[in-house]
């Protein structure tokens, strides 16, 4: 599954987030307000930037909300 790391007041969260369930994808919301969780981000994606997406089973890790859509229209 894949896993979103997001802050709930970030508008492109939103806009990654909204996509995901209007077309039905499971994903791990990830709150970067938490300090562990901000930490993990740093580890996998190497910046503090949000949205990030990380797909484990494709080794994928994508930041900028437009980047995510599509990735996603075109693996998930």
């Amino acid at each position: 599954m894949i896993d979103l790391f997001i802050l709930e007041t970030c508008p492109y969260c939103k806009k990654v987030m909204k996509y995901l369930e209007e077309n039905n994808i499971n994903f791990n919301k990830i709150d970067t307000s938490n300090n562990e969780n901000a930490l993990r981000l740093l580890t996998i994606g190497g910046k503090d930037q949000v949205p990030f997406l990380y797909d484990p089973d494709n080794n994928e890790k994508i930041y900028e909300s437009d980047d995510i859509i599509e990735y996603l229209k075109n693996n998930k």
